[in-house]
């Protein structure tokens, strides 16, 4: 099969004919029909990820059909369309047990612990807990975001931030897990503030139901989102995964507001400074969101079909399999708003 194939850290990948993957007996090989260029793939790419191992084949968020089934698989058959979250649980340790699959203790993720689906196969583990079906009615491009970056913010916002309708949301950045979260708060009833150093980004977001958006570039975030909050947003969301905009996110709050990190932030991008004296002044909450398990998916399905999610417009632009190397080298200064799709 067709590749994208990274073999030194941080230097081009390129597009190769790899051999094809093989299924665990509990596993499944999906044909991929499309996959999101997302920034956890660019830390990947860049040598962040402990778990990546080289030669590698990036990719994370996708949607295709199922070509071959293990002889365990009960629930999946050749011929079902399907997408799968990042974290590929594995049903059995006591994090899955409890129905919270996107911390399993013994998780696999394709695009970081296997070979991911920068490709025209990719293979999933632990078939009958992970494979989320999707509506035939569903785009390949918009369905591919769902694995990651829409599940990742429609769980930060809804469970994680448990936003309310009528509370202040402050998003720090616009790409795909920013925009989602946008409108998954605006959804809500949430009065969002969006920020992002782009343009267009900012222009989408108000399309997704941002009522106020703020420019980094051009002066004080935390002052700016107090005054258009009355001071202080009651949940904050960095999508980013910066020192910057973690540090921002949680200075934005109000007292006793919610802090939600959901973009990655790894030892080499350096460590942020959070103002632990105001967390416990102002009894802010800080919490984690890691992505969102498979049975989770109906929830967000149903948003995505009641036409309150705009998950078609999300897709910013579609390319062939063969721009993927150029497509991950551009994250880090990516003009585009909205989510990149390779096609393959």
């Amino acid at each position: 099969m067709r590749a994208v194939l990274v073999e030194r850290f941080g230097e081009p990948a390129r597009l190769a004919d790899v051999p094809d993957p093989v299924h665990a007996p509990h596993g499944v090989v999906v044909a991929v029909e499309a996959t999101g260029v997302c920034r956890s793939d660019w830390h990947a790419w860049q040598g962040h990820d402990e778990d990546v191992v080289l030669p590698h084949v990036p990719g994370h968020e996708l949607a295709g059909t199922v070509v071959a089934v293990g002889a365990e698989v009960r629930s999946w058959r050749p011929g079902d369309r399907v997408t799968t979250p990042f974290v590929t649980a594995c049903g059995a340790c006591p994090e899955c047990a409890a129905g919270h699959q996107q911390v399993c203790r013994a998780q696999t993720q394709p695009g970081f612990t296997g070979w991911g689906s920068f490709a025209e196969l990719v293979a999933l583990d632990h078939a009958d807990v992970n494979l989320v079906r999707l509506p035939g009615d569903l785009s390949p491009s918009a369905a591919a975001a769902l694995g990651c970056r829409v599940a990742t913010a429609f769980r930060a916002v809804t469970d994680v931030g448990a936003v309310r309708p009528g509370e202040f949301v402050a998003v720090h950045g616009c790409g795909g897990v920013g925009l989602s979260a946008v409108a998954v708060a605006a959804a809500a009833g949430a009065r969002v503030v969006a920020t992002d150093v782009s343009a267009p980004a900012r222009a989408l977001a108000r399309e997704f139901g941002a009522e106020h958006v703020v420019d980094p570039a051009t002066g004080d975030v935390v002052a700016a989102v107090a005054e258009l909050t009355g001071g202080g947003a009651h949940v904050s969301i960095d999508a980013v995964g910066s020192a910057v905009t973690c540090e921002a996110s949680v200075r934005c709050l109000r007292r006793r507001g919610r802090h939600v990190q959901v973009g990655l932030l790894p030892a080499a991008a350096g460590r942020p400074a959070v103002p632990m004296d105001r967390v416990i002044a102002w009894e802010l909450q800080v919490l984690g969101s890691h992505g969102m398990a498979a049975h989770d998916y109906p929830r967000l399905l149903s948003l995505v079909t009641s036409g309150a999610f705009p998950l078609d417009r999300l897709v910013g632009r579609e390319l062939p399999l063969e721009a993927g190397p150029r497509a991950l080298a551009e994250l880090e200064h990516l003009g585009t708003a909205g989510v990149t799709v390779l096609r393959p």
